[in-house]
């Protein structure tokens, strides 16, 4: 049954609200996580007024309000769905990591100064890229990004430098957490939805299926981040480590708000299941692919559910999933490195689009091409 014009009308203007909105109208900018929720609870409220089934398997899927959604918004912030149903969660690792960090910042960050300091800010730049994207699917993409911007934070960088920096990262992290189910949930989803026939799917699926085109992109992000590094100007002023002046309140109120964002998300994930299902889900690996850039606002982790499944052929979950990471990091509420980043840096959504849309853009042509073209010439990788 074809999505009533109203409802997709009301979730079109939600969705021109959540990636306009941060842009356009600064109180939203400095709000950005309540915004979400208010969006997330307006979607999620539309969606209550359709009968969904699922385009793969046929099955009533379940939309608005409901019991399962209220306790998955609750939960998700603190148990992200692991391959080894680990109890962890972005909650308690970003209020863990963060307390720890107050408590011994000092030699913490002064050993990343000499760091610096006997490395090449050029090298420290690929190191940080490279080695957290390869090794995020085993420490999890969450600690990958904490990781990340306490090195950025401690590095004598200007403030342009260190966002650019975080971007490609994040991009990095996002693309290599993917590899196995520790790194991020949509791993854990893809594996569990393509677990039967047939491609009995386990722990290494995705590092066999993805592992040739994600590990060169990650190297590739560590090259372009030295470049951006190696246009800095040593002697500009801005170029300075920052000293760490958080508070107890501090690190415990960006673990709220990460709490928030993270029941937000979940919230938009299920509001927008009748335009994933009607539309996103039916469309050929090529328009599917690209349409994918709604990750960068939406939770690639529900479009992963929605998308993905084993009438899929390889071509088109390669499409499917190679589109949700690189989008994902296109903007601030597109991927969990993302939103830990920006929250402790207070990176705006106008600094990360900078970056953050071009570099996916360009990203996502070449992937186009070297996932397609073979295709259209007869080849297989």
């Amino acid at each position: 049954m074809a999505l009533d014009l109203g409802i997709s009308i009301g979730l079109f203007i939600i969705f021109l609200l959540v990636l306009i909105g941060p842009f356009k109208i600064k109180i939203i900018e400095q709000n950005l996580e309540v915004f979400l929720f208010i969006c997330g609870v307006l979607a999620l409220t539309i969606s209550g007024f359709v009968h969904l089934v699922d385009p793969l398997t046929g099955a009533i899927v379940e939309t608005g309000w409901r019991m399962p959604i209220i306790e998955e918004a609750l939960i998700a912030p603190v148990y992200i769905q692991n391959a080894a149903h680990i109890p962890i969660g972005i909650f308690q690792v970003v209020l863990i990591v963060g307390l720890i960090i107050y408590k011994w910042h000092k030699p913490i960050h002064g050993g990343i100064r000499w760091m610096a300091e006997k490395l090449s800010l050029k090298l420290m730049a690929f190191i940080l890229i490279a080695v957290l994207g390869l090794v995020s699917s085993i420490i999890s993409a969450i600690l990958a990004a904490i990781i990340l911007v306490e090195m950025v934070n401690a590095l004598p960088l200007t403030r342009k430098s260190k966002v650019d920096l975080v971007v490609i990262a994040c991009f990095s992290i996002g693309l290599g957490a993917a590899l196995t189910p520790l790194g991020e949930p949509l791993s854990t989803i893809a594996i569990q939805k393509l677990s039967g026939e047939p491609y009995h799917a386990t722990f290494t699926y995705l590092i066999d299926l993805l592992a040739i085109y994600i590990i060169p992109g990650i190297i590739a992000y560590g090259i372009v981040g030295m470049f951006f590094l190696g246009k800095v100007n040593t002697n500009d002023p801005g170029m300075k480590a920052e000293d760490y002046k958080e508070t107890v309140k501090d690190v415990v109120m960006r673990a709220v708000k990460v709490y928030v964002f993270i029941m937000a998300l979940v919230f938009l994930g299920d509001g927008f299941k009748p335009i994933i299902f009607e539309y996103i889900a039916k469309m050929p690996s090529e328009a599917l692919y690209w349409i994918n850039m709604v990750s960068a606002i939406l939770d690639n982790a529900t479009l992963t559910a929605a998308e993905i499944g084993p009438s899929f052929q390889p071509i088109q979950i390669k499409a499917a999933l190679m589109g949700l990471l690189i989008a994902g990091g296109m903007l601030i509420p597109g991927n969990i490195p993302n939103i830990i980043s920006a929250g402790k840096l207070g990176i705006t959504s106008k600094e990360w689009a900078r970056l953050g849309v071009p570099l996916g853009l360009v990203t996502m042509a070449i992937y186009f091409v070297i996932l397609f073209v073979p295709k259209y010439l007869g080849m297989q990788i």
